[in-house]
């Protein structure tokens, strides 16, 4: 069993140089800087579409830093005058100060969790001899940077729990590198690898190297470059990257991506084969204990997805959606490899099969029933067990281990439930609090309920509602609505202090579960991609309509907020319904969807998306794409876009190009503002600092949006 870190952004507004840039006065106490325009064309399949603000992509150029910091200068200008901002960011800061741990890992007898103090910056890497014993400890990446923004991206121990190899992120990069510490002394070993990229990390059963993925140095060192071509290698102990062995790649495959993974008996090497995010992958493997053996291509089709549980010898456990798009369990002897020849051990349920693992000789099944968390377990050869007791509607993670292990750890979460550990004993089923972290506030204050409504084709989508006690449906309410939709990602339940002092505000937070996510297997997910993106739209402006139908708010109270392809999400939202919603809050959106696949890992969404140069799929995008379906004149609700400058999985060029975009088409007195954080990324291992401040200035851009000064809160 593997310890595995959670994955996780001086000019002056006038005569900047080259820019054309002068002050545009667009309401009352509110400046903004022109932003230039230039004549740059394109053509799709015969259809000209214009890109005015195609300068803003070339992200080192002196015009856009000083771009940036115009924007920047204008946007923290007007948060600052808003009454309540001081008073939320402290209500969050003293909230955030809570102890909070990660499920711990088991390797060697020792156990390994991470832990954060509070305001710690970073969650630090801690070892504990046994269960009671007192842990010290193993990183700290605090003392890694003066600004906390060098975060642990991942991590694998050794079998004995002797070493551990580690990945660092700088200033929020996608890039990865890595480094070996001893875990008895604490200190590095000489062992450094670069260009690591979306990789896993796997050592060999005797610890003498492990395997991970990377990419070719960049001959272009520029954040936005494209990746491709990458490489499988396994690295031995005490030797310089250079020498590291090449085990697999695919010169003819550039959008190829590889994962190894040893099995916990050691004998095996799987090697994950994928392309971008479509959810299905080859499987092929390497026999380690064979001198000179060859990869062996055991599931070659792309026709499914597989994720490897454990082995019995030649017996492989996986975890597919072939033929079950819930998912389902079955057994393939890789002697025998043949379809025919596999066996079934657990079907496909009614709720969605989430993850599997083996510990104490039992299949510990992770299920999402309407869009909150179930675990059965069962014996191996699939028969039902019993299912886990857990505290509420809400979500768990965790229930890793080992045949041999006797106990597993995990988590629980709700909206008003902070992550709380549990040890499982896997025999007698009992679940005994490990670690239970306390928040200053009073969560039985507060109601989770779950919904269903009917979105524009009559389909049937979850939400969860969650607010004070007593809420009185007067049509008033200032409400938030959360949503993402896309790559299978389901919305589950989860705790956020944000969250919670935005209930306490008054207001309510909630949470559809809207077609292409997860939440009911690949078919909810393909529901809601590719020609069927737009009913992704549909589904939160139908959850929007039925909070305004059964009086939870009205218009002009409610926001709507999402990240990543959740900032696309409320992007198209806004676009095609700006009547609807008071204020929008795209978080490091995807924006451009004619752009999208020319940087990074962009290319990898086009099975997500579809490609531009599609010509069935370009009009599909030029449909929706936030940026392309702006029109001038029109008077749309207050908007703080939120990005970061070493965004390296979403360029921060589609921010920047849609605020442009949307300050130019603006008719109305709403603010339409972009708030570029500095040293950071696409959000994974932001410091605790900048999550504070970024959370705090959007609910204080809320309360003057949504005109929550009725409230009485924080300064009000």
């Amino acid at each position: 069993m593997r310890y595995r870190a959670a994955m996780v952004v001086g000019a002056v507004l006038a005569g900047i140089s080259g820019c054309g840039q002068v002050l545009t006065t667009t309401r009352p106490g509110l400046v903004y800087p022109r932003t230039k325009t230039v004549d740059v064309v394109d053509d799709y399949h015969g259809v000209k579409v214009p890109d005015p603000y195609r300068w803003l992509e070339d992200l080192d150029s002196p015009e856009v830093k000083a771009w940036v910091e115009a924007q920047n200068r204008v946007t923290f200008s007007f948060l600052e005058s808003i009454p309540a901002r001081t008073a939320i960011r402290n209500r969050i800061t003293e909230l955030f100060d809570f102890e909070r741990f990660d499920v711990p890992s088991v390797c060697g007898g020792r156990y390994f969790f991470t832990r954060n103090s509070g305001l710690q910056n970073q969650s630090v890497l801690y070892v504990a001899e046994d269960l009671n014993s007192e842990p010290r400890v193993l990183l700290d990446p605090n003392t890694l940077s003066a600004d906390g923004t060098v975060a642990l991206a991942g991590a694998d121990v050794t079998d004995d729990g002797k070493l551990l190899a580690y990945a660092i992120a700088r200033a929020g990069s996608d890039w990865n590198e890595l480094y070996v510490r001893s875990v008895e002394t604490g200190q590095d070993l000489p062992d450094h690898m670069k260009w690591v990229k979306f990789s896993g990390i796997s050592w060999t059963l005797d610890g003498g190297g492990f395997f991970y993925s990377r990419y070719d140095e960049p001959k272009d060192a520029k954040l936005e470059a494209s990746n491709y071509y990458q490489k499988l290698y396994y690295h031995r102990l005490g030797t310089p990257q250079s020498e590291d062995r090449l085990i697999y790649d695919r010169p003819d495959q550039k959008e190829w991506m590889f994962t190894g993974e040893v099995t916990d008996d050691g004998r095996y090497l799987l090697i994950y084969v994928s392309v971008g995010t479509e959810p299905k992958n080859r499987v092929y493997y390497l026999d380690l204990k064979e001198e000179n053996a060859q990869v062996v291509r055991l599931l070659d089709q792309f026709d499914a997805e597989y994720v490897f549980i454990d082995n019995d010898g030649p017996i492989f456990w996986f975890r597919t959606d072939l033929d079950a798009p819930r998912r389902r369990v079955v057994a393939i002897d890789i002697r025998r490899p043949e379809q025919a020849n596999w066996k079934e051990l657990i079907p496909q349920a009614a709720e969605t099969l989430e993850s599997v693992s083996v510990v104490d000789d039992m299949f510990l099944a992770s299920y999402l029933k309407d869009a909150y968390s179930q675990v059965k377990v069962f014996d191996l050869d699939g028969k039902f067990v019993r299912q886990v007791a857990l505290p509420g509607i809400g979500n768990t993670w965790g229930f890793d281990g080992k045949r041999s292990d006797r106990e597993t750890f995990y988590a629980y979460t709700s909206y008003t439930t902070p992550g709380t550990i549990y040890r499982y004993v896997v025999k007698t089923g009992e679940s005994v609090v490990y670690k239970q972290p306390k928040v200053r506030f009073h969560p039985d204050d507060y109601e989770t309920r779950q919904i269903f409504y009917a979105s524009k084709d009559g389909t049937r989508v979850p939400m969860f509602i969650t607010h004070r006690k007593g809420l009185a449906l007067a049509g008033s309410a200032p409400t938030l609505l959360y949503g993402y939709g896309g790559f299978s990602i389901p919305n589950l339940p989860r705790f956020a202090v944000s969250r919670v002092v935005w209930m306490e505000m008054g207001g309510v937070y909630a949470e559809a579960c809207i077609r292409g996510g997860g939440e009911y297997g690949e078919d909810w997910h393909n529901a809601g991609r590719l020609k069927n993106k737009q009913k992704c739209f549909d589904d939160f402006i139908a959850a929007a309509e039925w909070l305004i139908a059964n009086k939870y708010t009205r218009p002009s109270r409610l926001a709507i907020q999402g990240g990543s392809n959740g900032g696309l999400l409320v992007g198209a939202c806004m676009t095609q319904r700006p009547d609807l919603f008071g204020a929008v809050l795209p978080a490091v959106g995807v924006l451009d969807m004619l752009r999208f696949s020319q940087y990074t890992i962009g290319w990898a969404w086009t099975s997500e998306y579809g490609r531009p140069d599609d010509p069935e799929m370009f009009p599909v995008l030029k449909a929706y794409s936030p940026l392309h379906n702006l029109k001038p004149g029109t008077r749309y609700p207050a908007t703080l876009l939120t990005t970061a400058d070493h965004d390296d999985r979403v360029v921060p060029s589609h921010s920047f190009k849609f605020a442009a975009a949307l300050q130019a088409a603006q008719a109305g007195p709403a603010p339409v503002l972009i708030r570029i954080e500095t040293r950071a990324g696409h959000g994974a291992g932001k410091p605790t600092s900048k999550r504070i401040e970024e959370a705090a200035d959007q609910l204080a851009f809320l309360t003057r949006a949504l005109d929550m000064k009725a409230t009485g809160f924080a300064g009000e």
